[in-house]
C-alpha cells in the first residue's frame, strides 16, 4: 500500500514549518514549532501502518487487520509531545515573569564565537592554524596514554 500523496505533503509542511519554529529565539514559536512537529511525526506514523479493521482477535480476520503498532506509536508521541509542550509553556510563563520576555538570550562563548566568525579569525588556542609542530603538551601525552591502554610511547 502506497501513502496517500496529500499526506506525505501535508507531513512536509508540517515538519518544515516545525523546524523553522524552532529555529526561532521566541519560546512562544518554539513551543508552535515541537506542536507542529509532533503532529507531523504523528501522521507520518499514521501513513506507515495499514488500514484495516480494529486489530481486536475474532472480529477481523488476521489478514484484514490493521496494524496496531503505529497506532501505539503515536499515543506514545502524543504523550511525548503533551509533556514538552508543557515544560516548554512553564519556561515561557518563567521567563515573560522574571523579564518581561520569552526571548531566549545569547550564551556568552556562543557570541564571542560569531564575533570570531564575522571577522573570519580563529580562536586564540589555535592562532598559527596547526598544531602538528607544536610538542605535546601534558594533557595531551595523558590522553594518548590512556587511548593506548594505559602504555607509554
Amino acid at each position: 500500500m502506497s501513502p496517500n500523496l496529500t499526506y506525505v505533503i501535508v507531513v512536509g509542511v508540517l515538519v518544515a514549518a516545525g523546524v523553522t519554529l524552532l529555529l526561532e529565539r521566541s519560546l512562544t514559536r518554539v513551543l508552535m514549532g515541537v506542536i507542529l512537529l509532533g503532529n507531523g511525526a504523528n501522521l507520518l506514523l499514521l501513513t506507515g501502518g495499514r488500514a484495516g479493521g480494529p486489530p481486536i482477535v475474532g472480529t477481523t480476520p488476521q489478514e484484514e487487520m490493521s496494524d496496531p503498532l503505529p497506532q501505539a506509536m503515536i499515543l506514545t508521541a502524543i504523550v511525548i509531545t503533551l509533556g514538552m509542550t508543557a515544560f516548554l509553556l512553564a519556561l515561557a510563563y518563567r521567563s515573560w515573569h522574571l523579564n518581561g520576555h520569552d526571548e531566549v538570550q545569547d550564551d556568552v562563548e556562543d557570541r564571542r564565537i560569531m564575533d570570531l566568525a564575522d571577522r573570519d579569525e580563529v580562536p586564540d588556542d589555535d592562532v598559527d592554524g596547526d598544531d602538528d609542530d607544536d610538542p605535546p603538551t601534558e594533557d595531551e601525552r595523558r590522553l594518548s596514554a590512556t587511548a593506548n591502554g594505559g602504555r607509554a610511547g
